[in-house]
């Protein structure tokens, strides 16, 4: 081992710190106040720190003992956000932290045995670079990939995108975005110019009209569904999902469409609010272009065909197209999976964008057509990935671009590929030809969470070797692996989110990892020593050092926040929303923006100028493709899938960590069948069934409701078994997974 990369571990574990075994766990009767702490460790400080599950982006005052390791926490009541409110796991996010099954230290499989063992750092570094290399030398650079996820922050996200495109010589790579944001980034960038979500969390009180497609905020986003519910204005709500969710029991419109007929529908919709003088001819002429075939187009999608394709009322659409066609209503278009997990999501999403801008209903207070994030970093992950777009959200193929981020980052225009990357299921069809002989998966669990589930445990043979990289060394995908890397979670670490609404904020590092488990950040930089590339990233020399090479990254682009100080900043003014460029340097397609200080809430496009060459908004559509597996004889249901419970989240990795979460969640796979479906098939509550799919099947436990329409069934996300069962369908356009619609049988188990 090089005497540099002997130091550069030295350090990381001196920077660590101490351990403590004084943590104050939270107790046990969830939300009734903070607990009793010893006087001896009573709070002598209290600092702020974003949450680090979804991408709500609460803040959370976290308060420390005299030691400066974090004892508890409490919801910000400052931070224009959450405004002192917080979701269970937010109350419990240092508590997951906890669990006695983290990763304290590198594992090695033991060729012998065939067992995961303890090694020390070096070994477990001298292993990922021989195995790395040799893969590469005996099959090409091109023969290694990654995949990550929106769950580390943007700054270890570009250092691990650096490091394998830049000093490894990698080109393949996916986030975990691809799962959870991919078509609304596309759908962006194709519209906009660039992938720019135009609101703020201050349109939810300010729309006059809430159009919720796939999309279950109660549940899924709890926090923000608060802020609706702060709307004065006495808002129609409109939720377009085939599930009665709680966001829909609350609706005042509830449009029970079929599974994948949103399209249709959705210009069905933009058809009549035509015909009914909805459309502001003074946005349209000044501010987009492509809309006369758009109009064109539309003219074979009359509201009654979206009817009998929907399978919903004509009267009832005809009510909903009036509340969109009224100018005098400030209305507002949200979605989250329903639409970006489908076969033609792009579109889907898209016709949503078209209905926004064909209205006028963009850039202004409750307006926009507004695209909700699932993890709690997919927008930083989007922007410094360098995944499919170059750090920053530039292009790899445009030669200023790369000799941009070359010039900033001090390394050889030669280093930068001038292609992108693979999506994630063309990576994996990579490793079932061959030509991807090493993984590293960081932060993320594709054994579990993958469509077609079983594809990715019987591709593990195909490959050579296979690194994770996590916080517990028990998941599916852990328990795959050659190599295990423990890393530090959210509170054990800093660096920078950026949620929903555009906004960076800053987390904090309120408590010391475990064992050997290191930061991210750390564990990129001891692999960049060990490769030999060290020396590309002498100035990637702390994750806020990392910040200010981002931060110059983004100047003149769409997202420059050049004006940002540091976390400090961030701290101090309650996270900022991108665009935010230093005073006299903003580039005329930043539109407006060059404040001297952060406004707390600020939305795109008030000025009508968009990202395109030509500075107009682009309308797309396609006509709408049969779903990709409607029910049959064989298989003659069509499961849905979506969020459990606010308590449970993704693969539970984290969430069933904490013992309140466990209570506050089904710990078994449900799966919700309608009345009339379990009397023809003589199912009782709680009975034991078995789903198959063409892919697999699974067993759940049945709950009867008619939440579910009759010839559907609904299983939560978060248990491996479901993925069993989902189809390997991808939109053609963001190659995001459908995982809301397959044809599944139903059996007595």
């Amino acid at each position: 081992m090089s005497s540099a990369l002997n130091t550069s571990l030295l350090r990381l574990r001196a920077h660590e710190g101490p351990m403590t075994s004084e943590l104050v766990r939270r107790p046990a009767d969830f939300g009734l106040g903070l607990p009793q702490v010893p006087a001896r460790l009573a709070p002598t400080a209290t600092t702020t720190s974003i949450c680090g599950f979804c991408s709500t982006g609460c803040s959370l005052k976290i308060h420390l003992g005299p030691d400066g390791q974090a004892l508890n926490l409490s919801p910000d009541d400052r931070y224009p956000v959450n405004l002192g409110m917080a979701c269970p796991k937010g109350w419990e996010s240092l508590a997951v932290l906890d669990s006695p099954d983290r990763a304290t230290t590198p594992l090695l499989r033991n060729k012998t045995t065939g067992r995961l063992e303890p090694v020390s750092w070096p070994v477990a570094l001298a292993a990922f670079v021989q195995n790395f290399k040799g893969i590469q030398s005996a099959h090409g650079a091109h023969s290694l990939a990654f995949l990550s996820t929106g769950q580390i922050p943007m700054e270890e996200m570009a250092l691990l995108g650096a490091l394998f495109k830049f000093g490894m010589d990698g080109l393949h790579c996916d986030s975990n975005t691809r799962q959870c944001m991919a078509t609304a980034h596309v759908a962006y960038k194709q519209s906009f110019g660039f992938d720019a979500p135009p609101f703020t969390y201050a349109d939810f009180e300010e729309s006059d009209v809430l159009v919720f497609v796939g999309a279950n905020p109660c549940i899924a986003h709890p926090i923000m569904w608060q802020r609706v519910m702060r709307n004065k204005r006495n808002p129609r709500i409109i939720v377009l999902d085939p599930r009665r969710t709680e966001t829909a029991q609350c609706a005042t419109h509830h449009l029970p469409l079929r599974p994948k007929s949103d399209l249709v529908l959705l210009y069905g919709l933009a058809s009549r609010v035509l015909e009914l003088g909805g459309a502001d001819p003074d946005f349209i002429a000044a501010h987009t272009e492509n809309f006369h075939a758009f109009r064109a187009f539309l003219a074979d999608y009359p509201l009654s065909l979206a009817a009998a394709e929907s399978g919903l009322p004509l009267a009832q659409l005809e009510e909903v197209a009036a509340l969109l066609a009224d100018r005098t209503k400030r209305v507002s278009y949200w979605w989250t999976m329903g639409v970006n997990q489908g076969h033609e999501s792009t579109r889907t999403a898209q016709a949503l964008i078209n209905l926004a801008l064909m209205t006028g209903q963009i850039g202004r207070p409750g307006t926009g057509a507004n695209s909700i994030t699932g993890q709690c970093n997919a927008m930083g992950s989007r922007l410094f990935g360098n995944v499919t777009s170059l750090l920053g959200g530039h292009d790899f193929s445009n030669p200023a671009h790369r000799e941009k981020v070359s010039r900033i980052l001090k390394i050889d225009t030669a280093r930068i590929p001038t292609e992108k990357s693979w999506a994630y299921d063309q990576i994996l069809d990579g490793i079932d030809r061959g030509d991807i002989r090493g993984l590293w998966v960081i932060a993320t669990n594709p054994a579990h969470s993958w469509a077609n589930q079983n594809r990715v445990h019987a591709l593990r043979d195909k490959l050579d070797f296979l690194v994770v990289q996590d916080l517990y060394a028990n998941t599916e995908m852990a328990q795959m692996a050659d190599l295990v890397l423990p890393a530090a979670g959210t509170g054990e670490k800093e660096g920078v989110l950026i949620n929903s609404e555009r906004r960076l904020g800053v987390i904090r590092k309120v408590r010391r990892a475990p064992g050997q488990a290191l930061a991210d950040f750390a564990i990129f930089k001891l692999i960049a020593e060990a490769w030999g590339c060290g020396d590309l990233f002498r100035a990637w020399s702390s994750p806020e050092a990392t910040f200010r090479l981002l931060r110059e990254l983004s100047r003149g682009q769409p997202c420059d926040f050049t004006g940002v100080e540091g976390y400090d900043h961030l701290q101090r003014e309650g996270g900022i929303q991108w665009p935010f460029p230093s005073p006299g340097n903003a580039e005329p397609q930043l539109g407006s923006y060059a404040p001297t200080s952060p406004s707390r809430e600020r939305r795109l496009f008030a000025d009508g100028r968009f990202f395109t060459p030509s500075r107009r908004a682009v309308f797309h559509f396609d006509a709408p493709r049969p779903a990709p597996e409607p029910p049959c004889a064989e298989y003659p249901f069509l499961l849905n899938t979506g969020r459990g419970s606010s308590a449970q989240w993704h693969t539970g990795s984290r969430t069933d960590k904490s013992a309140i979460l466990r209570k506050l969640a089904p710990r078994a796979q449900l799966i919700e069948v309608h009345p009339a479906d379990a009397a023809r098939l003589g199912l009782s509550s709680g009975q034991r069934v078995r789903i198959r799919s063409r892919r697999g099947e699974a067993a759940a436990t049945v709950a009867i409701t008619a939440t579910v329409q009759p010839g559907q069934v609904f299983m939560p996300m978060h248990h491996a078994e479901m993925n069993r069962l989902t189809a390997p369908v991808f939109d053609p356009h963001s190659r995001q997974p459908s995982y809301k619609a397959c044809a599944v049988a139903i059996s007595p188990a």
